[in-house]
């Protein structure tokens, strides 16, 4: 049980840590070998490419975790507490939709690529396995909006508080913490 809890409030953290560390690792390489060794690599900006594709999907799903998503806040300073937690729900629940439908569509094409067996040029990986990058990603945003979701429902149940914050509040408390 406690893995689970350290899975579900890291999960995002770990695999961006270890893309981003790949991906700087083999830029680093190719430069080094570019231009001390004056060759190249013919896979690094392949696998750099790749771990990139990956950062931006899994980085959705962190997004969302952290409520860092891109949003207009402008409805939000003419609403009260109740009315941003709704507002919040309805926007949640559209974007929800979306990640269901990126991930759906996403599987097929991944799926149809790993069935028709095409690979990369340097690398030689699965493309299906670089497409997957789509539907994983948009189904773990999918479950961190469902989080969400169960949090901002319950608190307009009163059995939990769900505070829904504009970016210049964020700001303001990060001033203040500092």
């Amino acid at each position: 049980m406690r893995m689970l809890k350290w899975l579900d409030e890291h999960i995002e953290e770990l695999f961006l840590v270890v893309f981003s560390v790949i991906m700087v690792v083999a830029i680093g390489l190719q430069v080094f070998m570019r231009y001390v060794m004056g060759a190249s690599l013919s896979w690094s900006e392949e696998l750099a490419r790749y771990c990139f594709i990956w950062l931006v999907y899994l980085g959705i799903s962190y997004g969302v975790k952290k409520q860092r998503h891109i949003k207009v806040d402008l409805v939000l300073l003419l609403l009260k507490d109740k009315g941003k937690v709704i507002l919040n729900i309805i926007s949640n629940l559209i974007f929800l939709s979306f990640a269901i439908f990126v991930m759906i569509y996403g599987y097929g094409i991944a799926s149809k690529l790993l069935t028709w067996g095409q690979t990369s040029p340097a690398l030689q990986l699965p493309m299906g396995l670089v497409y997957m990058a789509t539907p994983i990603g948009m189904g773990l945003t999918a479950i961190r909006i469902i989080q969400q979701l169960y949090k901002q429902i319950q608190t307009l149940l009163g059995k939990e508080q769900f505070e829904v914050k504009t970016e210049q509040e964020r700001l303001l408390e990060n001033e203040d913490g500092n």
